[in-house]
C-alpha cells in the first residue's frame, strides 16, 4: 500500500509544479500587451517557470518543485505610436517581450504534463480499489 501512496504523492507534486506553471504562463499571457505608462519606462518582461527535483526520503523518489521563476532578458518589442503616453521622442512604445504563440505552446505542454500526472492518480486509485476489492473477497 505504501508504493501506491509514494506514487499518489509523487504525481501530486507534478500536478502542483504543472499549476504553478500555467499561473505563470497565463500572467505573462494577460500582460503581452501592457507597456509602461511613461517614456521609457519599462514595459512587463515575461516571466520563465523553473523546475528542480527534490529527493523524498519517505517516499523513495524525486519530486518535482517549481523553481525560481526568471526573468526573461530578451529584448522588447517597440511599435510606432506617437500619441501614446510611454511614446519616447521618436514616438515608440515598448511593449513587453511576451509572444503569445510561444505562451499558448507552452500552456499546452503543461496542460498535458498536468493531464499525464492526473492519469496516473487516477489508474493508480483504481488499483487501490481493485486490490482493496480482492482482500475483501
Amino acid at each position: 500500500m505504501s508504493d501506491f501512496l509514494s506514487t499518489l504523492k509523487l504525481s501530486t507534486s507534478g500536478l502542483q509544479a504543472q499549476s504553478a506553471r500555467m499561473r505563470i504562463i497565463a500572467e505573462n499571457i494577460a500582460n503581452a500587451d501592457s507597456a509602461g505608462k511613461t517614456p521609457g519606462e519599462d514595459p512587463y518582461r515575461r516571466k520563465i517557470p523553473t523546475f528542480r527535483a527534490e529527493f523524498n526520503r519517505e517516499l523513495g523518489g524525486y519530486e518535482v518543485k517549481i523553481g525560481r521563476v526568471q526573468l526573461d532578458n530578451s529584448e522588447f518589442s517597440s511599435r510606432y505610436e506617437p500619441g501614446h503616453p510611454a511614446a519616447d521622442d521618436r514616438g515608440y512604445v515598448r511593449y513587453p517581450n511576451v509572444n503569445s504563440l510561444i505562451e499558448k505552446m507552452d500552456m499546452s505542454e503543461a496542460q498535458r504534463t498536468y493531464e499525464a500526472n492526473l492519469n496516473v492518480i487516477t489508474v493508480t486509485r483504481q488499483m487501490v480499489g481493485r486490490t482493496l476489492d480482492i482482500l475483501r473477497g
